[in-house]
């Protein structure tokens, strides 16, 4: 009777004691992704998610980011540039997003990064490959050079823009954010693509032009650095995003998604990764 006595008493201390200690915080729940394609990664070579982030894939309008790293690579932004009417026709014939540029206009080319970048201009994008390639073939093939010294295994270009008009370009996730963690090393470049708008305003060389950035990351979320969004019928919408999180650059990409779902998507994967970074 005493030897059960105790045996109680000793499983209720046990118990009580069990009860008395308090768990470590405990990780959020990986969020749900339901693109195609995702990959996310800190500065400090942290991986906090993967889905098929080494397939091969068209990644749109993700393009820009490389012509926009090789145009400030080999160029200067007070560089002149004047848009033509090929310019205008091209992104005019495949149906691409456009920044309204207009025949004769004279741009410098820190104006032409922010056509580029913010309203995805291929107008813009056409304009800085016919002027640093010079031509767009050799600026093309400056760019498959980039991609290769920067360790893009995986990424072929085939023009500045992102538009299907020519088969045969893709990326993939993983080397879409390696990309961005390089670019995003560029003052000038952070500074393009983390602004929610830019004014040009009307002078003698060119009428006055609005550029809104089509990138909702940006005001959804605290501490985003940008980066960019991108969609084709083939690559389906795509983002490429970046922030600040518990003193780590985290940078994402979604490729293949829906069009809203992706910013809300990216929100939960920067909150997520900026919880692992907490707890490590």
């Amino acid at each position: 009777m005493m030897g059960m006595r105790i045996g109680r008493l000793m499983g209720s201390v046990v118990i009580a004691l069990v009860v008395g200690v308090s768990s470590p915080a405990m990780a959020a729940d990986e969020p749900t992704v339901g693109a195609k394609a995702a990959y996310v990664i800190d500065s400090a070579g942290t991986i906090h998610f993967g889905k098929r982030e080494t397939k091969r894939v068209p990644v749109a309008s993700l393009v820009k980011i490389m012509t926009a790293y090789v145009v400030l690579s080999e160029g200067r932004l007070s560089d002149t540039i004047t848009i033509t009417a090929a310019d205008v026709k091209y992104a005019a014939k495949g149906g691409a997003a456009t920044a309204g540029l207009r025949k004769g206009e004279r741009f410098t080319t820190r104006d032409l990064l922010y056509a580029l970048m913010l309203p995805s201009g291929a107008d813009a994008a056409n304009a800085l490959a016919r002027h640093y390639g010079p031509g767009k073939t050799a600026f093309i093939a400056k760019m498959n050079r980039t991609a290769h010294t920067l360790g893009l295994a995986d990424t072929r270009y085939t023009n500045a823009d992102g538009m299907p008009t020519l088969a045969g370009g893709y990326s993939t996730a993983v080397d879409q954010a390696r990309l961005a963690q390089h670019a995003l090393r560029s003052s000038v470049f952070t500074t393009v693509v983390g602004s929610t708008a830019h004014k040009v305003t009307k002078s003698k060389v060119h009428r006055a032009h609005t550029w809104r950035n089509t990138n909702k990351l940006l005001t959804q979320a605290d501490d985003v650095l940008g980066v960019k969004t991108g969609y084709t019928d083939a690559a389906g919408y795509c983002l490429l995003f970046a922030a600040e999180r518990n003193g780590l650059q985290v940078v994402g990409v979604l490729l293949d998604d829906q069009n809203e779902r992706r910013f809300s998507t990216a929100e939960k994967l920067l909150n997520y990764a900026g919880d692992q970074i907490g707890l490590g």
